[in-house]
């Protein structure tokens, strides 16, 4: 369609261009004398012409028209042959991240075996090679979903539903972007989108539904950086303000995020699980399997296993996210954990960062 537009314009302007620098041309006056002649006598209308005209025009027209519309009717939905192969996902917008629903997929709450349909954040893990209907919610403002390399932009518009299909022929990792402005941190509300062949998306899709892992002491490692060592630890970034390994091939960068981290502490992280209930990170934010069930902030069972951090903002590392918990305001202005750091009057020391992002980075 874009190119059928741009070829048929394309003539047109250059059609109408060379008329315009023959008449221009032709017709130039020559001399002083020609400046001031008497112009020469002139017609009033051409009836063959104009109808060829309008008629070339409204032709133009239907070119441009038929498979446009053609286009929007097909990619409107999921092709009809491939319907019974859709995958479903469910994308809610909130001030500023996106929370994914997979209604079809059953996901352990505790340890008494309670289900619910998974819940994950910031990242959406698809099939690929499969449609994917995604439908689109919010609960506060307007936004808009958008994946540049996958589909077109499509708004999530209060009290109405909405939805769009995308389709990844090959395994691949996408950058996605709020489209529509939404407040305070609009320009920073990102989200990622990684597709799987559908032997790794089954692995991945098998341990997002169990509940969040407890680190045993007999799991921690020997040898090499502690945990404490390497939450302090200070990343080396490019001019994008990531790590090259991970600017070079994110996707392999996702899938090293799979495994556990090395050398885990098992008092460190349960340090960390303690503060995350005394300084009421439970409130907002849910861990299956860990006690918190909070809602208002983007579900956190599995962290550990995203790249990014900040609803895209921020590669997921112990640096990144001292940072997030140290100043969040700093780094999404108007977020609603900075209120909650205000209103409950919240305070971190380097020792509670630490454990904290010892308890988040094994959340795998």
């Amino acid at each position: 369609v874009f190119y059928v537009t741009c070829w048929v314009t394309l003539f047109i302007f250059v059609v109408v261009g060379a008329v315009l620098a023959y008449a221009t041309i032709k017709f130039r006056a020559k001399s002083v004398a020609d400046e001031h002649a008497e112009p020469p006598p002139q017609s009033h209308g051409n009836p063959v012409i104009e109808l060829g005209l309008i008629g070339a025009s409204v032709l133009a027209l239907v070119i441009i028209a038929v498979p446009t519309l053609e286009a929007i009717w097909s990619t409107y939905d999921v092709p009809e042959a491939e319907k019974k192969n859709t995958y479903e996902v469910t994308a809610t917008g909130y001030q500023w991240w996106f929370k994914f629903e997979y209604p079809g997929e059953l996901a352990t709450l505790d340890e008494t075996g309670a289900k619910a349909p998974l819940v994950t954040a910031n990242e959406l893990v698809i099939p690929a090679g499969r449609p994917v209907r995604i439908h689109l919610r919010t609960v506060d403002v307007i936004h808009s979903f958008w994946v540049p390399k996958l589909a077109g932009k499509v708004d999530m518009i209060p009290n109405r539903a909405n939805f769009l299909w995308l389709k990844s022929d090959q395994p691949g990792y996408f950058w996605g972007q709020c489209a529509e402005f939404c407040g305070d941190s609009h320009a920073v509300m990102r989200f990622r989108v990684v597709a799987l062949a559908e032997q790794e998306f089954a692995a991945w899709r098998d341990q997002q539904l169990r509940a969040a892992r407890t680190v045993a002491p007999a799991t921690a490692g020997a040898g090499g950086p502690t945990a404490s060592a390497v939450a302090l630890r200070a990343f080396r970034t490019n001019e994008k303000g990531i790590t090259d390994r991970f600017d070079r091939n994110p996707l392999e960068a996702w899938r090293g995020k799979q495994q556990p981290e090395k050398n885990e502490e098992a008092a460190l992280v349960a340090q960390g699980r303690q503060l995350f209930g005394s300084k009421t990170c439970s409130a907002c934010h849910a861990v299956r399997g860990h006690g918190a069930v909070g809602v208002q902030g983007p579900d956190l069972t599995h962290l550990g296993s995203r790249t990014t951090i900040a609803a895209g903002l921020l590669e997921n590392n112990s640096e990144q996210l001292r940072r997030w918990l140290r100043d969040p305001e700093s780094v999404k202005p108007g977020n609603k954990m900075s209120k909650g750091y205000r209103e409950n009057k919240v305070t971190l020391n380097d020792q509670e960062q630490v454990a904290l992002v010892a308890y988040l980075e094994s959340l795998k």
